[in-house]
């Protein structure tokens, strides 16, 4: 991939909304940009699960995937975990302020071959950013009939720690889709799931159904343990999808940093098979 030097400039965006998701010191906003430039604006294109590198303009640039479908047109989202100094400028933001955005990078989830089967979602915590994007897609008015069943498991930390509550009566809602939400341990009020997603897989979902594929992502310690049970059940490791967004800072494929094997996250990726991720070295 020949890379140009326009295409490591950030184009300016502005902040046009900030959701504060979280309750506890879990914290994670979701920010809702709009691109100043009207024609950036109307050709901007990406697909779920690819991602953007953000600038704040004197701090620094951090990778984030698309929280939003690229179904909506006139803005798109990304979530952010308060960890460090770019994340902590951005929390720092407010509504109609200026960041950079250069991207989309990566190769996006597989939609094409994922039309006409079934499909579950297991996400955990701030993992569910990136599977949101997928899942509003293919739940978009224009997308559904392309699929079978679709099936969610949604894990948090704790009921103050849920993401996206504004996306539940939707998801819900719409036909033949199943959504189910865990949280770690019981507490006073909560009435569903209790438990960690690999532990909830048999119970709550319909992994058995015919033409399925898995798309999961979370804490690297969640993907561990659920990609395990769904290959003790049985899935082919070919219809096990997730996402890695270690250690990216270029974006590009140059400064080397994600280079994993033969694998760069940020080009090959971020979106791996199980299959592929069977191929890597065990540091990843």
């Amino acid at each position: 991939m020949k890379v140009e030097k326009t295409d490591m400039l950030p184009q300016k965006a502005e902040i046009i909304e900030i959701k504060q998701e979280t309750k506890t010191n879990l914290n994670i906003k979701t920010f809702r940009l709009r691109f100043k430039d009207r024609s950036q604006r109307d050709n901007f294109q990406f697909k779920p699960g690819q991602f953007m590198m953000v600038t704040v303009f004197g701090v620094g640039e951090a990778p984030f995937g698309f929280a939003s479908s690229p179904t909506e047109k006139e803005y798109f989202e990304f979530s952010v975990k308060e960890v460090g100094l770019v994340t902590e400028a951005l929390h720092n933001l407010k509504e109609g302020d200026i960041i950079g955005v250069r991207g989309p990078y990566g190769n996006g989830f597989p939609l094409e071959s994922t039309e006409g089967k079934n499909i579950i979602f297991i996400g955990g915590g701030i993992g569910i950013a990136p599977l949101r994007s997928l899942i509003n897609y293919v739940l978009d008015e224009e997308n559904r009939h392309k699929y079978k069943k679709i099936q969610l498991l949604n894990a948090f930390r704790s009921p103050e720690d849920t993401l996206y509550c504004d996306d539940y009566e939707w998801w819900e809602n719409t036909e033949n889709t199943e959504v189910k939400y865990t949280i770690d341990e019981p507490c006073e009020g909560w009435s569903k799931c209790v438990g960690f997603p690999h532990t909830l897989i048999v119970e709550e979902l319909n992994y058995e159904l015919p033409d399925t594929r898995v798309f999961t992502c979370g804490p690297p310690i969640m993907i561990k343990f659920v990609t395990e049970k769904l290959r003790e059940l049985g899935i082919d490791p070919a219809e096990i999808i997730t996402t890695l967004e270690m250690r990216m800072s270029c974006g590009v494929g140059k400064c080397g940093r994600c280079n994993i094997g033969h694998y760069y996250v940020c080009k090959d990726g971020p979106v791996f098979t199980l299959e592929q991720l069977g191929e890597m070295p065990d540091e990843y």
